[in-house]
């Protein structure tokens, strides 16, 4: 059972200084996976382990989650893995833009609440201003990894990323959606669903040499796509 949340309410838009790698992490020169909504962490918990050249920091916006996770972190003595509690939406943006050049290898979104009705699609966690703020802080060919288990949820994300022109899929990924994981370990959510026969969908992007558009060209694209109820969020609609 999924605990939702209101990320548009009014204690969770109150903006958070997150604190920067070097207070995260033993070594913060190395290269940084960011999770954004990372439940109970569990996921980046073993990731960690077998990736020890790799700083990986967890973003959830349920703060007794991360305050569990945080604990399973110290417990093990990582110092390549952090938890922070945030509405990604407030307070990722200007961390994204403090980070050092060639810093951030990968940003992944696996498998994020659903917000089936049209009222509650500003409740997404992916937003255009997010989308820019990670198309600004990956170099070219660093690598942004959607994946879901409902497709009203991923095919949103896969098109607003589209729309962007800030990211290209590998040419050998097959279409629709990705046949594998490119990360080594699931999320508990990932492994229930293959469990139960049912499909994941996956999209794996890398960000191109495009410059980024403007914010709010990208949302009035959102808004007039969101509005197309017969085929909505087309990635092929124009933005402007």
């Amino acid at each position: 059972m999924r605990q939702h949340v209101n990320p548009l309410s009014r204690f969770f838009q109150l903006p958070l200084e997150l604190p920067p790698p070097a207070e995260l992490f033993s070594t913060p020169a190395l290269p940084l996976h960011l999770d954004i909504g990372c439940a109970r962490g569990r996921f980046l918990l073993a990731l960690a382990q077998q990736q020890p050249g790799v700083n990986h920091l967890g973003v959830e916006i349920r703060r007794p989650l991360v305050s569990a996770a945080e604990a399973d972190r110290q417990a093990l003595g990582l110092s390549n893995l952090h938890y922070l509690f945030c509405n990604a939406n407030v307070s990722l943006e200007a961390w994204l833009e403090a980070l050092t050049k060639e810093q951030l290898e990968l940003v992944s979104i696996q498998f994020p609440d659903p917000w089936f009705k049209k009222k509650h699609h500003k409740r997404r966690v992916l937003q255009p201003a997010l989308l820019l703020a990670i198309a600004t802080a990956l170099k070219p060919g660093k690598r942004l990894f959607l994946q879901s288990d409902v497709p009203a949820v991923i095919e949103p994300m896969v098109a607003l990323t589209e729309a962007s022109g800030c990211f290209t899929r590998p040419s050998a990924d097959p279409r629709p959606w990705r046949a594998d994981n490119p990360l080594p370990v699931p999320t508990e959510r990932e492994t229930y669903v293959i469990s139960q026969g049912l499909p994941v969908y996956r999209v794996l992007y890398e960000r191109n040499e495009e410059p980024r558009p403007e914010l709010q060209l990208l949302e009035q694209w959102m808004e007039a796509a969101d509005k197309q109820t017969d085929n909505p969020l087309d990635p092929e609609a124009p933005m402007a």
